[in-house]
């Protein structure tokens, strides 16, 4: 099944490490943690804080340990189809997730949402019947549908921003369905 994974990290330097994760499977499923950062896991960023707005303190308060987050994570999450949309950001702070958790760093993988959404647009384009006899340029579809659902005021949250990511899937879907029916 395609699962949508994001998360919030400490920083965007090379020492950041994640502090919230959360999917959402594609019939609508989630699940998000807090994550307590481990010992070690010192780098931390005021500017990153302020965009999504959850402290150190509220993580050593509320976070859960990385085991049982790792536990649940692959539990839940292994055999999947497992998507970011940003897989070179998420897939650090997944690897180091993973590793933390007494993992392979590459015990599950990430692909770009982007290309499952072209992906999808492509198979009901190329199967989905009458488009007028025209080609549909289905990369600038994907673009149009992404940047008309970006939100006004992006929450920076995991579970938002895969939620998000799931709404995009079923809108180039349905946007799909509607040209190749037309």
């Amino acid at each position: 099944m395609i699962v949508f994974l994001d998360f919030e990290a400490s920083s965007l330097g090379k020492h950041s490490y994640p502090i919230e994760i959360a999917w959402v499977f594609e019939d609508g499923r989630s699940q998000s943690f807090l994550i307590k950062p481990k010992p070690g896991w010192t780098d931390w960023s005021a500017d990153a804080e302020r965009v999504h707005g959850i402290s150190r303190d509220r993580l050593q308060e509320e976070g859960s340990d990385v085991e049982p987050v790792v536990r649940e994570l692959m539990a839940k999450l292994s055999g999947n189809e497992l998507y970011a949309s940003s897989p070179s950001w998420d897939g650090k702070w997944l690897s180091a997730l993973l590793r933390g958790g007494g993992m392979p760093r590459h015990a599950l993988r990430l692909r770009k949402s982007d290309d499952l959404f072209t992906e999808v647009a492509s198979a009901i384009l190329n199967t989905g019947g009458n488009t007028g006899g025209t080609t549909v340029d289905v990369p600038a579809l994907v673009a149009n549908v992404i940047a008309q659902s970006e939100p006004t005021n992006p929450a920076h949250r995991a579970l938002p921003d895969a939620l998000l990511e799931l709404k995009r899937l079923c809108l180039v879907r349905d946007t799909a369905r509607k040209i190749a029916a037309s």
